[in-house]
């Protein structure tokens, strides 16, 4: 990190880290025991860690002069990393969560270790740890390699990656003492949130001045999807999170918003972070490593730009099919059923697209683990877009909401698609990205798949069951016009989903491990690219990473 830092830039370096340890510091004195206090120490220590990090190396060699020649891969190592960190954590924190439903007792009496703190930590920790991290890692690696320019910045790449990976911290260690703003999407305190907008305004303009540098004219549609995800998560970040703290020195807020409108925003958040956080950025991703991991072009480049604009128009009025029958206008209801609907148009033009370049290339997802896990992600986005659309109409809705049915869908997109896309795009990236022939053992890449495979299958088959028979007894009446099953018997019918629910999750988690494992063991390898009298890798700037459209 610090030797690819100027002197001037150290300094830069330096100085915002001491404005965070500052901040650290009079949040600390200001919050006292109050979780505010708390998370105050976890930020001067930030600052200050960060910073003796800088100071201990502050008179090292500047860099060569030829550093501009060459891409900036360090903020993305790192970034792969800590992606792979969070992703052990939340997915634990999810096998604990799903296993407390089925063994209540395992919340062990403790306040911290109770279902309503961890289930947000797991969110939090899959959502934006593991699949935040891997949108910022790789789209630092897409957008250099598909420009063939070097990031705009040298300390603004690490700002970006390690405050986002502060406001993480902060939002689950918040979580674990009991701070939220019981919004189901809200990330985390007041302060947090703000610290995010900073961060997050940083990554925007690194990610258009890193554009606004290109080499190449034409600006790839990974980079457009990315830049949609950047834009968009901003606006619905700050927006529904608009909130008044209760004072400077406590951590509680309330929001601004109230009563359906509330409901509303949440739920014009909610759906868009998944439509921006977790289906524009991860597209991303596939229209890079797909064509190169598969050796192809895309099959329509055309296509691809008209599911973009698709996406990102009908997405955005999506959300409301999330509050049927409720108080929210019915003519709202109404939009957000039909758009939901018609979503499923540029869905399906994507995953169409991605099946399409594979076409004729089914030997190499035969033979490749790492290309079947994408394969695998492109299958499961489109039965999860087909399935989000049907479950948005209002009669599959009135069985299917408040149900363990959505969960289902839930973890259909997230485990089917956001982490099958992820983990392909990472197995694919990291030998080039370390300079080494293959990854260590793709054995352990074929163990992985197919413990995530099964854990996938398992887990939403489970809720699939586990939630049509809580909608269908929910609603059975008696021929005297009473209910026929109660709250409780629906939970005790639940119970073995909920047993085969925490061993999918628990196959997943395994899956994640072996991952890791795998991965460190390749950056342990020797390089292959290694010049072996000087030792020096052999990177740069060079044009073909790039796939080249089909039209």
């Amino acid at each position: 990190m610090v030797q690819q830092l100027t002197t001037g830039e150290r300094q830069n370096a330096l100085v915002i880290l001491l404005a965070v340890f500052v901040v650290g510091v009079a949040m600390a004195a200001a919050g006292g025991s109050d979780p505010l206090g708390v998370h105050g120490v976890i930020v001067l220590l930030f600052g200050g860690g960060l910073g003796a990090l800088v100071m201990r190396s502050y008179y090292e060699p500047e860099p060569t002069l030829d550093r501009p020649s060459h891409y900036y891969d360090d903020p993305i190592k790192a970034g792969i990393a800590l992606t792979l960190a969070w992703a052990i954590f939340g997915m634990f924190m999810g096998v604990w969560t799903a296993a407390q439903l089925a063994w209540p007792d395992l919340a062990f009496d403790a306040g911290w270790s109770t279902f309503g703190r961890l289930r947000p930590t797991h969110t939090t920790g899959v959502i934006f740890g593991f699949g935040g991290n891997a949108l910022i890692a790789t789209s630092f690696h897409v957008v250099q390699r598909t420009s063939r320019a070097r990031l705009a910045g040298q300390v603004s790449p690490w700002f970006v990656l390690l405050g986002f990976n502060l406001f993480c911290i902060l939002a689950v260690t918040g979580y674990f003492m009991g701070v939220t703003q019981s919004k189901e999407y809200a990330e985390a305190e007041w302060y947090a949130d703000l610290w995010l907008v900073v961060v997050w305004v940083t990554y925007f303009v690194l990610f258009l001045r890193t554009i606004a540098r290109r080499k190449e004219p034409h600006i790839y549609v990974a980079n457009w999807y990315y830049m949609a995800f950047i834009v968009v998560v901003a606006i619905l970040h700050i927006v529904n999170n608009l909130a008044l703290p209760v004072s400077l020195g406590q951590a509680k807020s309330y929001t601004i918003w109230a009563g359906v409108q509330d409901s509303m925003v949440q739920w014009w958040y909610g759906h868009n972070a998944v439509a921006f956080f977790l289906t524009a950025g991860f597209l991303a991703m596939l229209y890079y490593y797909l064509p190169v991991r598969a050796q192809r072009p895309i099959f329509s480049y055309r296509l691809s730009i008209l599911s973009f604009w698709g996406i990102t128009f009908f997405y955005m009025w999506a959300g409301s099919h999330h509050l049927h029958y409720t108080a929210l206008p019915h003519w709202v209801q109404n939009l957000g059923m039909t758009f939901s609907v018609m979503l499923l148009v540029p869905s399906w033009a994507s995953a169409g697209n991605a099946l399409l370049t594979l076409n004729g290339a089914w030997q190499k997802v035969r033979d490749d683990a790492t290309l079947r896990f994408i394969f695998v992600a492109v299958v499961f986005y489109g039965l999860s877009t087909f399935e989000g659309s049907f479950l948005a109409i209002r009669p599959v809705n009135a069985l299917s909401h408040y149900t363990d049915w959505t969960v289902g869908h839930v973890h259909a997109g997230a485990l089917g698609w956001v982490a099958f896309i992820t983990f392909g795009s990472i197995y694919t990236l990291v030998p080039s990205l370390w300079k080494r022939e293959r990854m260590f053992s793709p054995v352990l890449v074929e163990v992985h798949f197919w413990l995530a495979v099964a854990g996938t299958l398992i887990y939403v088959f489970a809720m699939w069951n586990s939630g049509i028979l809580q909608g269908l007894m929910w609603r059975t009446y008696t021929q005297e016009g009473t209910l026929a099953y109660s709250f409780l018997d629906s939970l005790v019918a639940m119970y073995p989903y909920y047993i085969a629910r925490a061993f999918g999750g628990l196959l997943f988690l395994l899956g994640a491990i072996v991952a890791a494992y795998n991965i460190w063991m390749t950056v342990r390898a020797v390089p292959a690219s290694i010049d072996r009298r000087t030792d020096v890798p052999d990177t740069g700037l060079a044009p073909g990473a790039a796939a080249t459209p089909a039209e």
